[in-house]
């Protein structure tokens, strides 16, 4: 009899990978090795289960599953449609919800209303060229940043920015609104397409009983 193999999970490290665990730790898949602080360790096993977890960036994640390298990731739906990976998008788990937005000061509406040639900062410039092009069909210049976004409009290196909101606080203390809503956001599991075939038993069922979970 061949030895079963590991599942294995990709969690975005942070918020996300806490409440994973939390409900991996439910279904009676838990991994004490994880909660210590000092551990130097990359995959955390459990070995009854067999099943393997690693933390990544969040970025990453997509792409340690379209490769085969986890069978399964968690992580948020932003970055899932930045990275235009090919996998399963099998569960939104309703944690980390927010939303991306175009934001920017109360003048800038107009500039979307009227359609006009505006410059767009964000760290997503895949969504945000999507969004115009596809849904709005209107020709922007986009700015790749990787910092605090909503500095560009109040500098002037843009007249709007596509952004990560959740409560909108940080836009209201720089004096920015949303403008318009792009679509809502959460945590979402994701599935290797060969694993999906490969250990389709397993994976349905980590499937369905974190279904019931929620």
């Amino acid at each position: 009899m061949t030895e079963e193999r590991y599942i294995t999970v990709a969690l975005a490290k942070g918020r996300l990978a806490k409440k994973s665990m939390e409900l991996f730790a439910k279904m009676g898949i838990d991994c004490e090795e994880m909660n210590d602080p000092g551990t130097r360790k990359l995959i955390f096993a459990n070995e009854e289960k067999k099943m393997r977890f690693f933390l990544a960036k969040a970025n990453d994640v997509p792409t340690y599953v379209e490769y085969g390298a986890a069978d399964i990731g968690i992580v948020g739906k932003d970055t899932i449609m930045e990275e235009g990976r090919s996998l399963y998008e099998v569960i939104d788990l309703g944690f980390g919800k927010c939303r991306m937005c175009v934001c920017g000061p109360k003048s800038a509406k107009q500039l979307l209303k009227n359609r006009e040639q505006i410059r767009v900062a964000t760290k997503y410039p895949n969504i945000a060229k999507t969004y115009f092009n596809n849904k709005k069909h209107q020709t922007v210049e986009l700015i790749k940043l990787n910092g605090s976004i909503e500095l560009a409009p109040i500098v002037g290196l843009s007249e709007v920015i596509v952004d990560i909101v959740e409560t909108g606080s940080t836009l209201r203390e720089n004096g920015l609104d949303v403008l318009e809503e792009i679509c809502p956001l959460s945590a979402r599991m994701v599935v290797n397409r060969v694993s999906m075939k490969m250990e389709n038993e397993r994976i349905s069922r980590i499937i369905r009983e974190m279904k019931e979970l929620l």
